[in-house]
């Protein structure tokens, strides 16, 4: 195995006047203090205090956007960061697919692996992993109040964001993982996790997505994406739209990266099959001077997770040239085991519901192929609702295209969800469909479930945050939805 890095000592720590973050944040009045955090409540309420970007309708304040204040959080926490090996990756859509393949095929290789993903579904504790297994509700509490005692003692104000992220490093540093898989959270030059040096950084493909922060066009968000890039850290992308490789051969020949895009400087070939034993699915090939990966079974469902599948393996080819002892027939049993929740995902039988995190036009689109090739229905209802930031009517005409019935509805724990009825009046302008609102998702799940037979499937997507919040709302159920 990989030797473990030695643990970094901290370098002292900037004190700044208490109530003010030299960054220029304010405390809040009547904050919960890192004394009162004593149980996971009152450590999630001190959280759900902090700014949070994920819930904000308008960012205000550029600052949020700025390193320097996680950098200076972590050098009084003795730069965890730091302590820890890594694997950086960026990207649109496909980064949680991708995080999920690369992370079972270093537990495959008998390697104790952290992730670092957002958002969660039901429990925010899902961000934080090692090996499959949440951070325990005491080592929550702990870390957070330890972050919380930093914090304070710097006078700062950190984001909800900079806190999850701090836990994380530190959670993976006192757990001595061989290596931990980061997920930027937004964009990625100025993402809070863009504090580390990591062994390979990889970026998904680039999409139109938060265009009020990260740009109007795909240049300007790969641009952002591109910012993880660092010197002499091998850098990775799956083959995309010549003007999104171009800025991504230019950062990366700008920073000083060892720069490869699989399906072309990495060979790479997939093709669509079915067998009796796996039914409808992708195989994919990838070949290096290190790796001969051949016809192995993408694990996630739909054509759009073969260019997730390849990047996955060359982020695993490239850590064997950073001393990971990775054969290929356990990087092919690893990939095997892949399980991502919430991504077409069938999570009740009768009737047939099926969730997909779908957020964005693109995955949207990807959902709607996937569930044609994948799933035999006759008529199918989604159950849909998004955050009013996005490309809504995009999104509209791809639900549009696979939908027989609509359901509007919007996510109650998401002060950026749109309107049920914003959504249903846009869609009637573009689409014939018959379409229905609904105030809260439990209400959808029922309408649906009365305009369903059993070869019918529901389909609830549109945002994270409908997905988690049916999955919470089926778990109570011991009953059937309709009776």
């Amino acid at each position: 195995m990989a030797a473990k890095p030695a643990r970094a000592k901290s370098k002292g720590s900037t004190k700044g006047s208490p109530g003010k973050a030299s960054s220029g944040v304010e405390m809040k009045p009547g904050g919960l203090t890192p004394d009162s955090i004593t149980s996971y409540p009152t450590a999630i309420r001190y959280l759900l205090r902090r700014p949070d970007v994920e819930r904000m309708r308008v960012i205000r304040d550029k600052d949020t956007f700025k390193l320097d204040r996680m950098r200076t959080l972590l050098e009084e926490m003795g730069n965890p960061e730091q302590q820890i090996r890594t694997i950086h990756v960026a990207g649109t859509v496909g980064k949680g697919s991708t995080c999920a393949m690369v992370s079972a095929m270093l537990q495959s290789c008998g390697y104790a692996v952290g992730s670092y993903t957002s958002p969660h579904l039901t429990d925010l504790r899902e961000r934080i992993q090692i090996d499959g297994h949440m951070i325990t509700h005491a080592q929550f509490v702990s870390l957070i109040k330890s972050v919380a005692e930093a914090a304070h003692r710097l006078g700062i104000e950190p984001t909800f964001f900079e806190i999850m992220t701090a836990v994380a490093f530190k959670h993976f540093a006192e757990e001595a993982v061989d290596i931990a898989i980061i997920e930027a959270g937004l964009g990625g030059r100025l993402d809070s996790t863009n504090v580390i040096r990591p062994e390979v950084t990889a970026v998904t493909h680039v999409a139109r997505d938060h265009e009020h922060i990260l740009g109007n066009t795909l240049v300007e968000i790969a641009s952002e994406k591109a910012g993880i890039f660092k010197r002499d850290v091998p850098a990775i992308i799956f083959e995309q739209a010549p003007e999104v490789e171009d800025v991504f051969r230019a950062k990366a020949e700008e920073v000083g990266a060892p720069f490869k895009v699989v399906n072309k400087d990495i060979e790479f070939s997939n093709r669509f099959c079915s067998t009796n034993e796996l039914g409808p699915h992708t195989r994919v090939c990838l070949y290096t001077d290190r790796s001969r990966l051949e016809h192995l079974p993408v694990p996630l469902a739909g054509e759009h997770q073969a260019s997730n599948c390849g990047l996955a393996l060359a982020i695993v080819d490239v850590l064997k040239g950073a001393g990971f002892d990775c054969p290929d027939d356990r990087v092919t049993s690893g990939l095997a085991e892949t399980r991502l929740p919430g991504r077409m995902e069938l999570v009740w039988n009768s009737p047939r519901i099926l969730v997909d995190g779908a957020h964005n036009p693109e995955s949207i689109s990807a959902l709607m192929r996937c569930v044609g090739a994948h799933i035999p229905y006759d008529s199918m209802v989604c159950i849909f609702g998004c955050c009013q930031d996005k490309d809504v009517t995009a999104m509209l005409d791809r639900v549009n295209l696979g939908a027989d019935k609509v359901i509007f509805t919007r996510a109650q724990g998401n002060p950026r969800a749109a309107a049920p009825a914003d959504l249903q009046r846009a869609f009637a302008e573009r689409s014939g469909k018959m379409s229905q609102i609904a105030d809260t998702l439990p209400e959808a799940l029922e309408l649906a479930s009365r305009a369903v037979s059993r070869e019918d499937l529901i389909c609830v997507t549109g945002s994270f945050y409908l997905v988690g919040e049916t999955m919470k709302h089926l778990a109570k159920r011991q009953q059937p939805l309709v009776s």
